[in-house]
């Protein structure tokens, strides 16, 4: 059974999506207050007093819920839109921990130096922050992670799997514990448990959507494509707002969301951040003798690596140093996440639609109703 979900709670709900919020609920040119938002304000989540003591206490509930205890010391270091997000991941712990510290998500050798110097036993970082870590000790600064006596590493921010748990878990030494962050607000609101479910830290927080339709699916039809959708019965501006957040998941059992495997829509998940696939066409839109481009999502090593490859339609752009410059330049403004530009050598006169190609296997696609089929 499907069910609608303005139809199931009293009032009408409103269905978005993160790349329609801004133009269909929240306008970042009227917000007021601290704002929890992306590195362009494409989303722009006014936490007023009361939201932000609410956004705290769900942030420290998932933290307690995930495992973190009074003794102990915990390190942040966080990839994620909400420039503030570490920080108040920080501010959370502290309430909870005996010590608990930001340091944004640059600089491995300076991670290093700030567990050892702090005594931390808890890390919270992405998944591949942290195998970025294990690969720089093993191979750059020769020390062995179980030195750095880790009891419990919480990651989140990216699609991840069983066997990097496993492998994080026995080469530290330590619990490994996968948070879901909202990607809506950046702040963690449900933790995965040993069989792959997200507990929230508050009922009603989370919830599964068909990929087609403004429904919720509860129960599911077992082992078919659902979407998550986040609410925010505790934020005044959104509480009547269901949202899909873009990540895909396989449904289960009736009243559990199983964790994010995959993403779909209009945004792709980078090292972290969300990039919004609208705002690169608008972006290469307005530069002159583009005909084509592909963006590629690879995961060579332990980190994402992105690649935009781009066709001209005349001789003279292929080898304009201003010209490639110029579209370094216009994603740049668009995230901080670093886009290599690549060119094509040959002319393509004739124009094709852009391509986007995932090569961990993560984006499904941006065609939600062709993905349910």
């Amino acid at each position: 059974m499907t069910t609608n979900l303005a139809g199931a709670e009293a009032g009408t709900l409103t269905w978005g999506t993160r790349a329609d919020l801004a133009a269909t609920v929240l306008d970042p040119s009227k917000a007021t207050g601290l704002l929890a938002g992306t590195p362009t304000a494409d989303i722009a989540v006014p936490l007023g007093p009361v939201a932000r003591k609410h956004a705290h206490q769900l942030t420290k509930a998932t933290l307690a819920d995930a495992g973190l205890g009074a003794g102990d010391r915990v390190v942040v270091a966080l990839n994620s839109d909400g420039d503030l997000a570490g920080a108040r991941v920080a501010e959370a712990a502290a309430d909870i921990a005996e010590s608990a510290i930001s340091v944004g998500p640059r600089g491995r050798m300076r991670l290093l130096e700030t567990l050892q110097r702090t005594r931390s036993d808890v890390l919270v970082a992405t998944p591949t922050g942290v195998a970025d870590l294990l690969a720089r000790l093993h191979l750059e600064f020769l020390v062995d992670p179980l030195d750095l006596e880790l009891r419990l590493i919480l990651l989140t921010g990216e699609i991840t799997d069983d066997k990097t748990r496993r492998h994080l878990a026995r080469e530290f030494g330590a619990t490994v514990v996968e948070l879901y962050t909202d990607p809506v607000t950046g702040i963690p609101v449900a933790h995965r448990d040993d069989a792959g479910r997200l507990v929230p830290a508050e009922p009603g927080l989370l919830a599964l959507a068909a990929l087609d339709d403004n429904t919720l699916i509860d129960p599911p039809v077992p082992g078919t494509r659902a979407e998550i959708v986040v609410r925010h019965t505790w934020h005044p501006e959104l509480s009547t707002v269901a949202i899909r957040t873009g990540h895909v998941t396989i449904a289960g059992e009736a009243g559990v969301v199983p964790a994010p495997l995959h993403t779909v829509g209009e945004s792709v998940l980078v090292r972290g951040r969300w990039l919004s696939l609208t705002a690169v066409r608008k972006a290469l839109a307005k530069i002159d003798g583009i005909s084509r481009w592909r963006f590629e999502i690879s995961r060579d090593g332990t980190l994402d690596a992105a690649l935009l490859t781009v066709s001209f339609n005349r001789d003279s752009l292929i080898r304009n140093g201003m010209w490639k410059s110029r579209i370094e330049q216009a994603l740049t403004a668009l995230t901080p996440v670093k886009i290599e530009v690549a060119v094509d050598e040959q002319v393509q006169e004739e124009p094709l639609p852009p391509e986007v190609v995932d090569h961990r296997g993560h984006h499904l696609g941006t065609d939600r109703s062709a993905l349910a089929r």
